[in-house]
């Protein structure tokens, strides 16, 4: 207490620590904060976190942060000790330890699997990759899964000779896809965790985390690999074991991140909260609920800024859908598909405000099973968002999603009409 009178400053490193800087026989003298609590200058604990752990740690994060990175770090272990046991396999599959074996054969066979792999690799990227940031956690699940489909196949591979080329060849194309899936979800999870624009440290320090994890596994391996040598039994029984808890892992992870920005499975799950009971669920509630396994829909798929074509097929069409004066987009129904398309002047709100209708539309038609009054559904949506958007628009932002951008899979198409086709 007699110090407090004394104090000079008091400086503060996040929500770590705090000091004070006090007067003291002329001169400035720094001490801890007294008023503190919990473990003073632990300074193992200090190193790893500025080690491991992003600076500004836990300001500079996301809240679900450390419980994703908890269950990652796990299926990351999993899967270094079952990646073990693929290459063992793999390379006792190319002729390692057999003395009939050519190097030829052997090189022949490797780089066959990874001309392979590089075309799944571009191929799967040119096909999915505009999905992987509105669907990030299903394809950072399916990525997961793949992976350890590819492992069991390298395991499996030795014991088929005659298909042991085209088993490693598939499995390196499954590979590349866990490659460019896994990549590619983690970087749209790391925008997400990024609360400081700090992408790059959150990046690096996940590398160093799963270096650390990766070592760790090295270290097991090295006292797995002698017990599995020779042992198909084993090998697959540790296998399994280790996928089972690679796959858990995973799910728990990522059912941890609550994504504050819209999605379509997002948005749709608040839109039907709130047109069944008005009220908009908070960012925790709709991604507990918000699917993480691909799936085959149950509802009308939604293609979203298509082509004019896409949506009307003839000039009465045309007017149909014009028929609302005012509204920045247009939607159709063909081929089993709601489409929509997007005014070239239309911002974020609007974006928003086209998916909750086609939503509903793709409700509707897949409830009802009868599409021939399709135009006057269309006109009923309008209607209803004309009665209930901007409540829920409101509510949306009250509840805390983030509405200044979207993960809304939105084609690149834009559309300018003329007013005289009104």
């Amino acid at each position: 207490m007699e110090d407090c009178a004394a104090i000079l400053a008091t400086e503060r490193y996040g929500s770590g620590e705090s000091w004070h800087y006090v007067a003291k026989d002329g001169a400035m003298e720094r001490r801890r904060d007294s008023s503190e609590a919990g473990p003073r200058g632990n300074l193992f604990v200090g190193v790893f976190k500025s080690v491991f752990l992003p600076q500004g740690y836990p300001e500079s994060v996301s809240a679900d942060y450390l419980q994703y990175q908890f269950w990652d770090t796990v299926q990351a272990f999993a899967s270094s000790l079952s990646g073990t046991l693929a290459t063992q396999a793999s390379l006792r599959g190319v002729g390692v330890g057999n003395q009939e074996a050519t190097v030829a054969a052997a090189t022949v066979t490797w780089l066959l699997r990874d001309g392979t792999s590089m075309l799944g690799r571009i191929v799967f990227a040119w096909l999915k990759g505009n999905k992987l940031d509105s669907e990030a956690k299903k394809w950072r699940l399916f990525a997961d899964i793949l992976n350890d489909i590819a492992m069991f196949m390298e395991i499996l591979a030795p014991f088929f000779p005659a298909w042991f080329t085209l088993i490693v060849c598939m499995s390196g194309i499954f590979k590349s896809v866990v490659g460019v899936a896994g990549g590619a979800t983690r970087a749209a999870l790391t925008v997400h965790q990024a609360r400081r624009d700090n992408m790059a440290d959150i990046s690096a320090k996940d590398g160093s985390q799963e270096t650390l994890v990766n070592l760790a596994g090295l270290l097991v391996s090295l006292i797995l690999i002698p017990l599995v040598t020779d042992n198909p039994a084993l090998t697959i029984g540790l296998f399994f074991l280790f996928t089972t808890l690679h796959l858990f892992a995973n799910y728990k992870a990522v059912r941890s991140v609550v994504m504050e920005t819209l999605n379509e499975a997002r948005l749709a799950i608040m839109l039907r909260h709130f047109l069944r009971d008005g009220c908009v669920p908070t960012p925790v509630v709709a991604n507990r609920e918000e699917p993480v396994f691909l799936e085959f829909r149950k509802t009308l798929p939604i293609k979203l800024g298509v082509r004019l074509q896409e949506v009307v097929q003839s000039p009465e069409e045309l007017r149909f859908a014009l028929m609302r004066k005012d509204a920045p987009i247009l939607l159709g129904f063909t081929n089993g598909c709601v489409r929509v398309c997007l005014a070239a002047h239309a911002h974020t709100q609007d974006e928003i405000r086209a998916m909750c209708q086609a939503i509903w539309l793709s409700d509707r038609l897949s409830s009802s099973r009868q599409h021939q009054g399709f135009w006057e559904m269309v006109h009923k949506s309008y209607t209803l968002m004309d009665s209930k958007f901007d409540r829920f628009y409101k509510g949306v932002e009250d509840a805390g999603w983030d509405v200044t951008r979207t993960l809304l899979d939105w084609d690149e198409w834009r559309l300018k009409w003329k007013p005289k086709m009104r």
